[in-house]
């Protein structure tokens, strides 16, 4: 079934190209057709170019014709490169190119003209690095190979020259122009200039190349992965002999370059990464130092003491509260008791002794010895007892009433 499909695309291709071949100048340059709308409209990409080698020049007079990717509704398929008479002298090949234009990948066709247009700035190689073409010049109505950017072989030419391709840019296989990972080259106004001049289509050699590629599986992107088995030949129609030549690789595309920052053109710095904790090393302690007893440093375990296989387990006993040491006293020195000093008790006033006094009883006072025997009156006072052998207390005289008394503290001395 998918054979079928790719002949009926083939039908088809067939069908269109003397349209394409027969389109004026204009649709060269705004890749639409003469009713409006591109002629060949894809929605995926087409695939990187691939990588190959350039057959030898055949002979004098042929013009190299870079291959590229074609599509037929169905799947992309090569075409291959190859080395072709121009329609007249003095004539450069633009080969096509595919554009993102309009949500859709396009495909404008090549075409000859006197000088080189824009071909979406993609690198072919051999001389089309994107900008223009360095693989050979006319000069005179003879054209002139550069034999840095071409194949000579053995082919006995004589007008060649050798200038070195100098190709700042990076090798990009990217096979588009614009869009997603496309190539962003704009046309000159060399290149618009040359989109004015008169243009000749691909010529029937070119379009039998083209149809011929349409109809053989290998050539599909779908069966050689990006690596057609013919890449090039040597002169177009030839699909077979020493002429062809295959794929070296599948094409690849390169990276986009990163968006600039914004604000400028400098390229944004790239985020650096955590940097991983690193673990601290535990630092070797030497085997004839002495290890000091004590805290640990830091980042690094307590090591406990192995103990000799014979030695008994000592059992750590917890360590007692330690009490205050008292103060020791010199043996010589005498120990002094210090005693709580003594009340002081009131000292008693002694009184005079009471001289007896002519007419006046003289009285005793109670002894020391006298007790209490009886429970004093009511009114606190007490009485005591006289003592087994003491005297009587003489009767002391009656003081008459004009006598006073006198003799006594606070009182005038009585007359002698």
């Amino acid at each position: 079934m998918r054979a079928f499909r790719q002949a009926a695309a083939a039908l088809v291709i067939g069908a269109i190209t003397p349209v394409a071949l027969a389109a004026p100048a204009f649709a060269q340059t705004c890749a639409c057709a003469p009713g409006g709308g591109y002629l060949i409209q894809a929605d995926e990409p087409p695939p990187p170019l691939p990588e190959y080698d350039q057959p030898p020049l055949p002979a004098p007079g042929y013009y190299w014709t870079p291959g590229y990717w074609a599509w037929n509704n169905y799947d992309y398929y090569w075409v291959p490169g190859a080395w072709v008479e121009p329609p007249q002298p003095g004539l450069l090949w633009t080969p096509g190119y595919w554009a993102f234009v309009g949500g859709v990948y396009a495909f404008t066709p090549g075409y000859w003209a006197p000088h080189v247009g824009y071909y979406g700035g993609i690198d072919y190689g051999f001389g089309y690095d994107g900008a223009g073409y360095f693989g050979g010049r006319w000069e005179n109505g003879q054209y002139f190979y550069n034999s840095a950017a071409n194949n000579i072989g053995a082919a006995h030419i004589a007008n060649v020259y050798n200038q070195a391709l100098v190709n700042n840019r990076a090798v990009n296989r990217v096979s588009f122009n614009g869009g997603a990972g496309g190539v962003a080259a704009r046309p000159t106004n060399e290149q618009m200039l040359a989109a004015k001049e008169p243009h000749i289509p691909a010529t029937r050699l070119q379009a039998d190349q083209a149809r011929g590629s349409s109809m053989r599986g290998e050539q599909f992107l779908s069966t050689n992965q990006g690596k057609p088995a013919i890449a090039a030949t040597e002169r177009p129609g030839e699909f077979k002999g020493k002429g062809v030549v295959p794929a070296r690789a599948a094409g690849k595309a390169a990276q986009a370059p990163p968006a600039p920052a914004p604000g400028g053109n400098a390229e944004p710095e790239p985020k650096e990464k955590p940097r991983a904790v690193e673990k601290p090393v535990e630092p070797e302690v030497a085997p004839s130092a002495p290890r000091v007893e004590g805290k640990p440093p830091a980042g690094e375990r307590p090591v406990k003491p192995e103990a000799a296989p014979n030695a008994p387990r000592i059992e750590e006993k917890p360590r007692a509260v330690e009490k205050p040491a008292k103060p020791e006293v010199a043996p010589s020195a005498p120990r002094i008791e210090q005693r709580p000093p003594a009340v002081e008790r009131p000292i008693r006033q002694q009184l005079a002794p009471v001289q007896p006094q002519p007419g006046f009883p003289q009285q005793q006072r109670p002894s020391a010895v006298e007790r209490p025997v009886q429970p004093g009156p009511p009114n606190g006072m007490q009485r005591f007892e006289r003592p087994p052998g003491a005297q009587p207390r003489p009767p002391q005289p009656e003081r008459k009433p004009e006598e006073k008394e006198c003799g006594r503290p606070g009182l005038p001395p009585c007359p002698r």
